[in-house]
């Protein structure tokens, strides 16, 4: 473990302990009795993280003496689990018959989620082997959990304790390491949408968790052809980087650090229930990683643009009323989640006044914020050749996504949150769908890209 995590640790307020490297697992329960003591576990997993670790992880409890609460609580392998609440219900009401009980949760993204904000709800802290470096959430303030179809980070404390043991992530299945890769990838131009909101007043750049992740971040993404080869080295990496940004989720107790408009368009599409019946599940990495190109694409655009040369008056005076936004959110998103990504959609538009003051101020700082961006950011092209590189999904016709369902998530993805990115940049430039036509025309970027054939 480095120097870098290890001072993390420090001003994390949840997770006290995280074990990082080979044999790891085997300090899983010198750990949770360090962490619970006089406690007895409850193991969480499902048959394939549990074929994995369970073995390893009982009798690393046992020789540390602690107690099991009960039997191992094991969710069937397949069809693939999926983060949804009533997952959360079952493991809440399990912990809940036994009142002494810490989980101790074998698992990946979407089990450690659910265990989370299971233990959460009952005020209870847990622990986390994980099994794949395939996601930040591990260390992350809150779970991404779905509810009535509307997936949102739901509050809940971080794990007290992680361990990951880099044999088994080494040996993890090649589409959890590239899931991983995605993830990762898209904290680049969620850097440059910090940014943005940080020069207009909306959001400020909370510098320790920027440090935790922005400048360690590039090193791992430079490696694709390591990360796709599982070569350790590059794994550690990866797993240590993740867990940076899931501690800069605890400072901040928002995932605004690692998440910007590439997660949006993941979370439109499980919104939308995409890719929720295949199996597996379509991964979040590979998600976010579609997302991650088209955020890059989007802020090229913007980038572009002469934004001193736009005229204020003519923004405002054509700025949709928000009757107007609400039927927009309305006619791109299922009725299912409609009434919320409204309130969300017009709890961050701004018109008349407060929109001519946003404006004037984004034609202020744009000179300064424009070489910024350039700076955080890479090509959109370069972001899709990263992937491919990585052995992730790099078009969105390679996980499901037609091109005319693509276009039409340029416009719902702004429609899902209240968090300020590039997407509400451009819609407050009065600007987005006329960008949207750019990228999609004959010669714009998905325009020269049909398909993933054409080449990234």
């Amino acid at each position: 473990m480095s120097a870098l995590l290890d001072h993390a640790l420090t001003t994390a307020d949840e997770t006290r302990a995280i074990a990082l490297g080979p044999g790891a697992v085997h300090r899983t329960g010198s750990m949770f009795a360090d962490l619970f003591p006089g406690q007895p576990a409850l193991v969480v997993a499902d048959e394939n993280t549990f074929a994995v670790a369970g073995a390893a992880v009982l009798a690393s409890l046992e020789q540390a003496g602690v107690p099991l609460a009960d039997e191992p609580f094991i969710f069937p392998g397949s069809p693939t689990l999926y983060a949804d609440y009533p997952n959360v219900q079952v493991v809440r009401e399990k912990l809940a018959t036994l009142p002494a009980a810490v989980a101790c949760s074998i698992a990946s993204g979407t089990l450690n989620d659910i265990t989370k904000l299971a233990s959460g709800e009952l005020d209870r802290p847990y622990l986390n082997v994980c099994t794949a470096a395939s996601v930040d959430g591990y260390s992350a303030f809150g779970a991404a959990i779905t509810v009535d179809g509307f997936k949102i980070t739901r509050t809940c404390p971080a794990p007290a304790g992680l361990v990951a043991d880099l044999d088994h992530l080494v040996a993890a299945p090649a589409r959890l390491t590239a899931t991983g890769y995605g993830d990762l990838l898209e904290k680049i131009p969620a850097g440059a949408d910090w940014l943005l909101a940080d020069a207009l007043g909306v959001e400020p750049v909370h510098e320790v968790a920027w440090q935790l992740i922005q400048p360690t971040v590039r090193d791992v993404l430079d490696r694709p052809e390591q990360i796709a080869a599982a070569e350790p080295e590059a794994i550690e990496q990866m797993a240590e980087c993740h867990f940076l940004s899931g501690l800069a989720m605890q400072a901040t107790k928002s995932s605004r650090p690692a998440s910007g408009a590439g997660h949006q368009f993941s979370h439109t599409w499980e919104m939308e229930g995409h890719g929720l019946d295949w199996e597996p599940p379509l991964s979040h990495g590979f998600k976010v990683g579609i997302g991650t190109v088209a955020s890059c694409a989007l802020w090229e655009e913007a980038l572009a643009m002469d934004v001193a040369a736009l005229d204020a008056e003519t923004i405002v005076a054509d700025a949709p009323s928000a009757e107007q936004v609400e039927a927009a959110v309305r006619a791109t998103l299922p009725a299912a989640m409609a009434d919320e990504c409204v309130a969300l959609t017009l709890a961050k538009r701004a018109e008349g006044d407060a929109l001519r003051a946003r404006v004037a101020r984004i034609q202020e700082v744009w000179p300064s914020l424009r070489e910024r961006c350039r700076e955080q950011l890479v090509s959109a092209r370069g972001a899709a050749t990263m992937l491919q590189r990585a052995g992730a999904p790099h078009h969105p016709e390679q996980i499901g996504i037609g091109m005319d369902h693509f276009r039409r998530t340029h416009l719902a993805a702004q429609r899902i949150r209240s968090r300020y990115t590039v997407l509400d940049l451009l819609a407050d430039l009065g600007m987005l769908e006329a960008v949207v036509d750019r990228l999609f025309a004959p010669s714009g970027f998905w325009g020269r890209r049909p398909s993933p054939d054409t080449g990234s």
